[in-house]
């Protein structure tokens, strides 16, 4: 795992390494073990690395045995080994044992149709001196990121948005449109960014760059199909294909030169994986969970019942509510999006632990809940379709008091009250964007804080936006499908996988591994029946299916319990840093200029008098929060986070062509 960056510039041949330094000092807690540059004609490259595989050779920028392509590698090829043996066996020799040269050739044999033969979690950057052409790619579901900037000619490409801004190529401005969609969707739809004229390389895109020519294509995408198209199958033969595929999908992920440790939340989806790496490799395991001081978001009990059963060695740690103000700040530099929950705060908190056993990988169980029919939005998709048939019902909407037990503002409501909160658009079931009317209905509390010069700047509706991006046929897809479609596409790499997964792993030097993010799994979990995701009402009804006789019974049944942190109750505490206190203050919002002071102001009353707070009252201040410190760290430039130069040696290889050009 490391982290890359990179300019190429058709109106220059020189390339100062200086500047990629200052790009990759930015993120060397990416790769603290090694770092490299190389400049060539219009082209430099650079990286830092954390050794996982062939730690002793696989340095880079690498480049071919003839010096003709040179490649910077962030992340894994999980399938390298057999991927080598077939390399072999056309004629290619190796002179390490990395995955990195096993991509770069690859690459060279198959050009842009290596992409397919990829099992793994990447991005990266081939530059071709022969063409002068620059060739990047992103992994299938965006596990790990990849920004890029295009001034004229010039391009400039790294692991995160703030390499960007040391390029000398563009700076951080605040994208009006980005925000109104952030404070719609939670996240920010795919190219977009927080950042004017910063995109990132969506997921399952690569791109084509020659003497400046951009070209952007896709080689994956997530699909779905009718539930009459699909072969009828028992959920035994569906399990037993099932477990083939993700016990596999852990055993690539449990390849590495160093030590690998697992992620325990105690719900079933960690407990599984676990399972699996101890079905793989019995040997001690260790693995790693957080719990809350507070009750409500605490699942200790779980942990420990898990790790008892499988014999892992366990190590937690507990977050305080005033852990995540103090470093809430902090995550978001890691994260650079405005953060609607604070979950992304224990996760840090995690991998720092991690970080301080020593150790650079973890296995997670991220994904199941897209694929696996586990998310309540799913559920509430799936009554709100039943209450539809007869509208006027007044115990139909009474099952949704089921879904959100932890949300104390739906506690005894009234079918007349679920009517009002969920009734949005009940009837039109034929939408495709049916199962997130609701939610994207109820953001609408959290947008009214935004002043109205910068909702005039968004000039379209961002829901309009998103109906542009649907897939043809999307229509003749079940509910659920639908529902996975859309909060896979929209949420799962641009929010869970960076502000929980790679940003705040990262963030310690730590990588993260994800079975039920394989490819494989993945396309398995899109071809089976509905039926066999969400039974009834009985989530990842496939999962615990095969799960029941693997592990603790209190596990596999319990119900699902949504991973949240405290937000309000935290940032607005009287032990906050008295710095949120004055980044929120009417003075500081008036100069950033996105939100209305009185609103703001009202809000801030509400939560401080003891009325019950709302999800979106929880949300709209952590949204508001965010946005106020990443202006303030990036735009005005108060950041104590950021770093001014490399701290670890970073050699400089100049191409051959270069040197013979200049003598």
């Amino acid at each position: 795992m490391c982290g890359i960056a990179g300019i190429y510039k058709t109106s220059t041949h020189s390339i100062d390494p200086g500047t990629i330094k200052k790009m990759l000092s930015q993120i060397q807690y990416r790769g603290p073990d090694e770092s490299g540059i190389y400049i060539g004609q219009g082209i430099g490259l650079g990286n830092v690395r954390l050794s996982i595989i062939d730690i002793q050779q696989g340095q880079q920028p690498m480049s071919s045995s003839d010096g003709n392509h040179w490649i910077a590698f962030n992340g894994e090829i999980f399938n390298f080994i057999e991927l080598r043996e077939e390399l072999k066996s056309l004629g290619y020799i190796f002179r390490t044992a990395s995955d990195t040269e096993v991509l770069l050739i690859l690459y060279l044999h198959y050009g842009k149709n290596c992409l397919e033969k990829l099992n793994g979690q990447f991005a990266f950057a081939i530059w071709d001196s022969l063409k002068n052409e620059l060739f990047l790619a992103r992994d299938r579901l965006g596990i790990r990121p990849l920004y890029y900037v295009k001034s004229h000619r010039d391009f400039a490409f790294a692991s995160e948005m703030k390499c960007l801004f040391e390029s000398g190529m563009v700076d951080p401005q605040i994208d009006p449109v980005s925000v109104t969609e952030a404070f719609t969707f939670w996240t920010i739809p795919s190219p977009g960014t927080l950042f004017k004229d910063v995109k990132e390389l969506s997921p399952g895109h690569y791109m084509v760059i020659s003497e400046g020519r951009m070209e952007t294509h896709a080689y994956w995408d997530l699909q779905f199909r009718p539930q009459t198209e699909l072969v009828e199958r028992s959920i035994q033969d569906a399990a037993e294909e099932f477990e083939e595929l993700l016990s596999d999908a852990v055993r690539l992920r449990l390849r590495s030169d160093v030590q690998v440790a697992a992620y325990l939340s105690g719900g079933l989806d960690s407990s599984a994986t676990t399972y699996y790496i101890k079905q793989a490799d019995p040997g001690i395991l260790n693995t790693f969970s957080i719990g809350f001081d507070d009750p409500e978001f605490d699942e200790t009990s779980f942990q420990e019942t898990v790790s008892k059963a499988l014999d892992t060695s366990h190590i937690f740690i507990t977050c305080k509510k005033d852990d995540i103000a103090a470093h809430f700040a902090r995550v978001l530099w890691h994260s650079e999006t405005p953060l609607f929950r604070t979950g992304a705060v224990p996760m840090y908190l995690l991998s720092r632990l991690v970080h301080d056993h020593e150790i650079k990988v973890v296995i997670t169980g991220e994904g199941a809940d897209e694929f696996l029919g586990g998310y309540n939005i799913f559920k509430e998709a799936l009554i709100r379709e039943f209450w539809s048939r007869q509208p006027h019902s007044k115990i139909r909407p009474l099952l949704l008091q089921k879904l959100y037990p932890y949300l104390s503002q739906f506690k005894g409501r009234s079918s007349n009250m679920l009517r009002f909160f969920y009734g949005y658009r009940l009837t039109d079931v034929d939408s495709p964007i049916y199962s997130h009317l609701v939610r994207w209905n109820n953001s609408s509390h959290i947008r009214e804080h935004i002043h109205p010069a910068i909702a005039e700047l968004s000039e379209s509706d961002p829901i309009e936006r998103v109906m542009t991006m649907l897939p043809p046929g999307i229509e003749s897809w079940d509910i659920l499908s639908r529902a996975q479609w859309l909060e896979s596409k929209l949420f799962l790499s641009g929010y869970l996988l960076s502000s929980q997964g790679d940003r705040v792993a990262m963030a310690n030097s730590v990588e993260g591994r994800y079975p039920f993010l394989d490819h494989r799994v993945v396309e398995f979990s899109t071809g089976i029946s509905s039926n066999h995701k969400m039974k009834g009402l009985n989530e990842k009804y496939l999962l615990k299916w095969l799960m029941k006789d693997h592990l603790p019974v209190s596990v596999v049944t319990r119900s699902k319990q949504a991973y949240r942190a405290p937000v309000a109750s935290s940032l607005l505490s009287n032990n906050a840093p008295d710095y949120f206190k004055d980044l929120i203050s009417s003075a500081q919002i008036k100069k950033h200029g996105f939100f209305k002071e009185e609103s703001v102001n009202k809000l801030i009353d509400k939560l401080g008098s003891g009325h019950t707070v709302t999800e979106n009252d929880n949300m709209a201040i952590a949204g508001i929060l965010s946005m106020q410190i990443l202006t303030d760290q990036f735009v005005y430039g108060n950041n104590p986070f950021q770093r001014s130069e490399l701290s670890i040696k970073c050699p400089v290889i100049y191409d051959k062509k270069l040197t013979e050009s200049q003598t």
